[in-house]
This record gives C-alpha cells, structure tokens and sequence, in this order.
C-alpha cells in the first residue's frame, strides 16, 4: 500500500506519521506513505496557492494550478494515476466498509483541501471520489487524511500482528465491540465480569457477542437495523 499526501502543512501530517503504529509499519516498510508540499509547484513569485473566490465570500480558494502539478508530479513519480480523494466535508461519510474497500487498492492520493476549499474544476479533473470523516467541519483537510491514513494502514498486511487486531473491533462486523477488561481483578469496588476469569473459551466467545449485539442495538440503532437486515438476507 502507498499513500500520497497532498497538503499545505506536510511537517502537521509527518508529526503524526512518524509515531506510533503507522510510524513503525512506515520504518520497517509494511507500508509507504508520502507528504507532498503543494506551495512547491506553485508559479507564483510569493509562493501564493489561494485566492479571493469568484462572487465574492469570506474566505480564500485554493487555486487549481498547484494543486494540479503537485498531482501530475506524483503520477509521473509513480508511472501510473493513482486512486484520488479529496477529503470533503460534502464527500461520501467514511465507514468501515469503504476502510477495507480502500486498502486493496495499491496506490492513493489524499488531497487536503484548505480555507474555502478548492477551485471546482481541479477537482472535476483528477479526483475520483470525496470522503468526509463525519458532519462537522474542520480547518483544513490534514486531519481528516490522518484520519483516513492511519484506518487504511491498519488493514494492511504486517502492520499489525494479526488479522484478530481488528476483525473483533467496531463496525469491522457492522456491531460495535464488546467491553474490555485488565488487571486488577477489582478496581474502585466494580470488578471484572467472571465470565473473563473462566477460562471457558466458548463462554467467553458467546459472553463477547451477546455484549456487541447489546451495546449496538442501544447505542447505534442506525447499524443495528442494517445490521439485522444483512442477517435477515443470508
């Protein structure tokens, strides 16, 4: 997996890419992640990659001419165009689902977008689709590609230990993940389920899945209801 980042704020995006989980799979080379300055393939003399909008408004628009040969740069570098996303409070809302769909491409370039947003017609030129990280709206697009970054990059082979890490996790089945538990036994006079203390694999398993299906029918009846209607079809 390689991920290509187009952003204003590269050092912003590096700071959490280099740490962690996602810093350690980028060291050992499970997977290969990129941070591009867009204000390098400005033409502007003063290094200027906005301007005021057409029809007036607050704000300042990302122009369209960086941004623009930043990604034509990156597909020459890679020799083929890769997958495009721009990070868009008005894109498509990011699941799980769209998570694992995105980690078998083999190539992706996240362009975060910044003030007012982005001149339309580069992105009627390049990008394939937008993805937003939920309804609200944020300064500028360096988080929300972390985001989508760090969800991607886990999914992929020998970034984490196992598959295990996060086949049991929320929304990886479409339920939310049952409580978790460490030492002490008892803590602040409320201790651990006994079933826990078992042993018993099966009891446990079972004790697991009657928690998942519990918490997300309470919780998040939106996935509790597509959820029934995926077990209702099979």
């Amino acid at each position: 997996m390689r991920i290509e980042i187009a952003t204003l704020f590269p050092e912003m995006c590096e700071a959490v890419l280099s740490a962690s989980i996602i810093g350690r799979a980028r060291a050992k080379g499970a997977i290969t992640v990129n941070c591009h300055q867009i204000r390098d393939y400005t033409t502007d003399r003063h290094n200027r990659v906005d301007d005021s909008p057409f029809g007036g408004g607050m704000g300042m628009v990302m122009q369209a001419q960086p941004v623009y040969d930043c990604w034509k740069a990156v597909c020459a570098q890679l020799g083929q165009r890769p997958h495009t996303i721009y990070l868009s409070p008005k894109g498509t809302t990011l699941t799980q689902k769209k998570v694992v769909e995105l980690s078998k491409m083999p190539m992706l370039f996240l362009l975060c977008g910044h003030y007012e947003g982005v001149d339309q017609r580069v992105l009627d030129k390049i990008v394939d689709e937008e993805i937003s990280i939920g309804d609200y709206v944020v300064t500028g697009g360096e988080m929300p590609a972390l985001v989508l970054t760090d969800a991607i990059a886990r999914m992929c082979e020998n970034v984490l230990p196992s598959a295990e890490c996060y086949e049991e996790e929320s929304h990886f089945s479409g339920l939310l993940e049952y409580p978790q538990y460490t030492r002490p036994e008892c803590w602040e006079g409320e201790c651990v389920p006994p079933v826990l203390l078992s042993g018993h694999h099966k009891n446990i398993a079972q004790w697991r899945r009657e928690q998942s299906l519990a918490i997300t029918r309470e919780r998040r009846p939106d996935l509790w209801e597509l959820w029934t209607k995926c077990q209702n079809k099979e």
